[in-house]
């Protein structure tokens, strides 16, 4: 673990596993163009094959690198929003590989707004495939300690960037159909986006094609439960032994960017129940209430 960008360049170019720093969570990244490197994620994490990967790249006019072709919604939503957390699906270009997809005929895209990753990825020159660098279907890292004790000796580094600022995994919109549709709900608020596309955006609608889109995720080892309102909370903690309320609704900010560290404490001081207060489905709270509705779908 250090801050070298110089010694995570060599790992990655040797065909190795880095531990990179984003505004939204700790990536296990390899290189996109390595059918051998990416295997290594899926078998480091337990990821199923067939879960596609996002791709990092240094800037919006890399995009169309990777895709075969780019919508005007698209468009206008890389020149608006990256660098940031939002991730774009759209038709992948031949020569983007299966391994990465998952098979799919699309590919997402994102350019990650972290110094030492911008960086990282101006140097290297392609792109990283890069999910979360956690054990698959757990609680995501948002620190390198959270990824040396997820993870240990099966990442070859672990670029230290410090605590991740978002703390919740970048918002996804599928632009290859019309109108875009948003799947994951992340950093990046809905609102933000429907503004952004004048109204034209729907739900989630059709079969899993991105990362977080399966009904159970995000998983402490302590049940979680959910309450509307901290006053449900306390009460159904009240009759719960060893449960704890989380409750950070009067700072969504600060709820989404400590939400995965207080679920890993959680774990580490022996909680028995989490009693998690849902916070309302404005802005970050539609990301902060799909991963917890995701972390209780488990237990």
């Amino acid at each position: 673990m250090g801050s070298s960008v110089e010694r995570a360049l060599e790992v990655l170019r040797d065909g190795g596993l880095v531990a990179i720093p984003t505004e939204t969570v700790y990536g296990l990244a390899a290189d996109a163009s390595s059918d051998a490197a990416v295997a290594r994620i899926f078998s480091a994490k337990g990821r199923p094959t067939d879960h596609p990967l996002i791709v990092h790249v240094a800037t919006a006019q890399h995009l169309a690198e990777w895709a075969a072709e780019i919508s005007p919604a698209a468009a206008l939503l890389a020149d608006t929003c990256w660098p940031g957390p939002l991730t774009l699906l759209v038709p992948k270009a031949a020569h983007v590989s299966a391994v990465v997809t998952g098979g799919l005929p699309t590919v997402g895209v994102r350019v990650p707004a972290h110094p030492l990753t911008t960086e990282l990825l101006q140097r290297f020159g392609g792109g990283l495939a890069a999910p979360s660098a956690n054990q698959f279907g757990k609680v995501s890292p948002t620190t390198a300690q959270h990824v040396l004790a997820d993870l240990g000796h099966l990442v070859d580094y672990v670029l230290d960037g410090g605590p991740c600022p978002v703390g919740v995994e970048s918002t996804i919109v599928d632009c290859s159909v019309d109108p875009p549709q948003i799947l994951r709900p992340g950093g990046i608020a809905a609102e933000q986006i429907s503004a952004l596309l004048q109204g034209r955006l729907a739900p989630s609608a059709g079969p899993s094609r991105a990362a977080g889109m399966l009904a159970a995720h995000y998983a402490p080892t302590a049940t979680v439960l959910l309450a509307d309102t901290a006053e449900a909370a306390h009460s159904l903690a009240a009759t719960r032994a060893g449960a704890w309320v989380l409750d950070r609704t009067d700072d969504l900010v600060e709820y989404a960017r400590c939400l995965y560290a207080d679920l890993r404490d959680a774990d580490l001081r022996g909680v028995a129940i989490v009693v998690a207060v849902l916070p309302p489905p404005t802005g970050l709270g539609h990301a902060i209430r799909d991963r917890l509705t995701k972390a209780a779908a488990t237990t």
